[in-house]
């Protein structure tokens, strides 16, 4: 008797905590990376900047095999210093790879208001699953991005994306 109770507590145990890890997966999960771009950046020319990202397998802990359907929920910029005026930006355009993957565009912005301050949503750009990106081993995030004027100053900003995906059953 005292084995069945154990058993069905342990069983318990392990199902919770698959259950919170499938939670967590499907609300979603966040990636962030920093940008800087350094003052006498041109207007009007297109820059860009890369970075590394995390696989999914590196972000969450968890095997490849334990999610799926894996696309950008939203997008981000927000300046790291404070009176950084993002309405600077003509366009901001963010691009995802992975190890044998071709660049996709996941999110831009294009025509941004003068009146933006620090912080710029970006339109996601793709229904598309991120699969095959996310889970190679390595993805990097690519900004590329062009200004109105030339920048005087650095700027310093972080980007956030944020991805949802489903558990496998």
């Amino acid at each position: 008797m005292k084995n069945a109770l154990l058993t069905a507590i342990v069983v318990s145990a392990f199902a919770d905590s698959c259950s919170t890890v499938q939670s967590i997966v499907q609300s979603g999960f966040p990636y962030t990376t920093n940008v800087l771009i350094s003052a006498g950046v041109p207007a009007n020319q297109e820059i860009s900047s890369t970075s590394a990202a995390n696989s999914i397998a590196t972000s969450l802990g968890a095997s490849n095999n334990q999610v799926k359907d894996i696309r950008l929920s939203s997008a981000k910029i927000s300046s790291m210093q404070t009176g950084t005026n993002l309405g600077n930006f003509r366009s901001v355009k963010i691009y995802l790879s992975g190890s044998g993957t071709g660049e996709v565009l996941v999110a831009s912005r294009n025509d941004i208001s003068n009146a933006v301050t620090d912080n710029l949503s970006l339109d996601p750009a793709t229904t598309a699953t991120l699969d095959r990106i996310m889970k190679s081993s390595t993805v990097k995030v690519r900004v590329a991005y062009v200004l109105k004027n030339a920048a005087t100053t650095d700027m310093n900003l972080r980007v956030a994306l944020m991805f949802s995906s489903v558990p496998v059953n």
